[in-house]
């Protein structure tokens, strides 16, 4: 009986795969190149060259074509900023920073609180019109964001607002004067020992109105992915209507809302347009948040050098804030119970 030697193949093959994999990389990068080239000119040298022009004196001088180049002052602004020494009155760093992280926490609870509510009870069985409903109260979020301020800023209004006249209205069924409340650039407090004016609550009431929508049409999703057996077995254990809501609904719930809120919470700190056009900061900036005050130094004062500085604590902050909270997101996703 003849040997035949039949020499393995595997290494050529090997190799050739090797290759393969190799062309493949290198096409996969040359088709990112493009993409990785714009970033680079629209992202990544501005975010640089702004981390240089925080260390220097950069201002309506350095603008000018064959300026010279600004001065190198070091941490001089940065210390600057913590210390509010600016040129200007009624800046304050740690306090913006404080009325910001309330601002962003006390919205994102009452979204969150609110939207689930809501989602529940339009998620009632046999509940006519649904559907309508629920196209109704989204049509906040699809408004822009400019009209919005501009709407509310004029219900505000403490001489022609409707808010007023509402309240005028329901005061004379009672035989009471007309309501004539500053809603915007009064400096009391409706609240003795909170120090938030009267700007805030109207700025809360409004975003409100403009931030729940969105947490009831992701509590509505969540809600129609819960398993109706859960609620029968609760029900046939004798669980009410109320702890069928806090031991299934809530923990089935958390999943979906929890990243949900961490995400309200990062974009109500950053949230321009209401801050800058609803109540402009006021009274006296006691409605400033850091980005509104970023946007102030920069179109307003000129000072980009410490603008710059400004940003780059802004981002520190919010790196913070995105670092905790996608902790909390990880421990949802692992969340089983």
């Amino acid at each position: 009986m003849a040997t035949v030697n039949v020499q393995s193949n595997t290494p050529v093959t090997t190799r050739k795969s090797s290759r393969q994999r190799a062309a493949s990389t290198r096409l996969a990068y040359l088709y990112l190149l493009p993409a990785l080239l714009v970033m680079g000119v629209i992202t990544f040298y501005p975010l640089l060259f702004q981390v240089y022009m925080s260390f220097t004196d950069f201002g309506l001088k350095n603008l000018r074509v064959n300026s010279q180049p600004p001065n190198f002052v070091g941490l001089d602004n940065y210390i600057r900023i913590l210390k509010s020494d600016m040129p200007f009155t009624g800046f304050n760093f740690w306090g913006t920073l404080a009325f910001d992280l309330w601002w962003a926490l006390s919205n994102v609870v009452i979204h969150v609180v609110l939207g689930v509510l809501i989602a529940v009870l339009l998620n009632t069985e046999g509940l006519w019109f649904k559907r309508v409903y629920r196209a109704i109260y989204v049509l906040p979020v699809v408004i822009p964001a400019l009209i919005v301020a501009t709407v509310w800023k004029n219900m505000w209004d403490a001489d022609y607002g409707p808010i007023n006249g509402l309240l005028s209205t329901i005061a004379g069924w009672f035989g009471g004067a007309p309501v004539h409340i500053r809603w915007l650039d009064s400096f009391d407090l409706p609240i003795p020992w909170i120090p938030l004016p009267l700007s805030y609550y109207a700025m809360l009431v409004t975003n409100i109105w403009l931030g729940w929508p969105l947490n009831a049409v992701v509590a509505t999703g969540a809600l129609q992915s819960i398993p109706k057996e859960l609620y029968e077995a609760a029900e046939i254990d004798g669980a009410t209507r109320t702890q069928q809501f806090m031991n299934v609904t809530v923990p089935m719930l958390r999943p979906a809302m929890l990243p949900f809120a961490i995400f309200g919470f990062v974009t109500t700190f950053n949230l321009f347009h209401l801050s800058y056009f609803l109540s402009g900061g006021g009274p006296d900036h006691r409605t400033e948040l850091l980005v509104t005050w970023a946007y102030r130094l920069v179109n307003e004062q000129k000072l980009y050098g410490i603008a710059s500085a400004f940003a780059v604590y802004v981002f520190f902050v919010l790196l913070i804030l995105t670092l905790i909270t996608n902790r909390l997101a990880k421990a949802t996703a692992s969340y089983t119970e």
